[in-house]
């Protein structure tokens, strides 16, 4: 298992690329038989970032398994990628055998938060 994020993915796929070394680091990400890549969406990528998750995308399709965590739904990728095909593309890829997860409600850290502040509210009062 390979855990990253979508930005320090692209960053290094980038920096590869300059180097001389893009095809070592794309096999690099089609190494592990599960690859985790996080917050897909927080930041738009520039046009060299996208076509570097695109790349890994495919180049593990059907060949390993990608967890792709994202705070927006799929219908606003095409916007995210700020290119359609691409998203079109990508989405192609990973929905072809993928299963999507929606998860509603305050993340882990926002209810270890939410806990931690009632318990302070409740000592107050006492």
């Amino acid at each position: 298992v390979y855990f990253t994020t979508a930005e320090d993915l692209a960053a290094r796929m980038r920096k590869a690329a300059r180097e001389g070394r893009w095809n070592t680091m794309l096999r690099f990400y089609a190494g592990p038989r599960l690859l985790v890549i996080d917050e897909f969406g927080y930041r738009r990528q520039d046009e060299d970032g996208n076509a570097a998750l695109f790349q890994v995308i495919a180049q593990r399709y059907l060949k390993g398994s990608v967890i792709l965590t994202s705070h927006v739904g799929v219908a606003s990728w095409a916007e995210r990628f700020s290119d359609p095909m691409m998203a079109a593309a990508v989405l192609d890829r990973l929905l072809h055998r993928g299963v999507v997860v929606g998860i509603d409600g305050p993340s882990y850290r926002m209810r270890a938060h939410q806990a931690r502040a009632e318990n302070l509210r409740k000592g107050l009062t006492r």
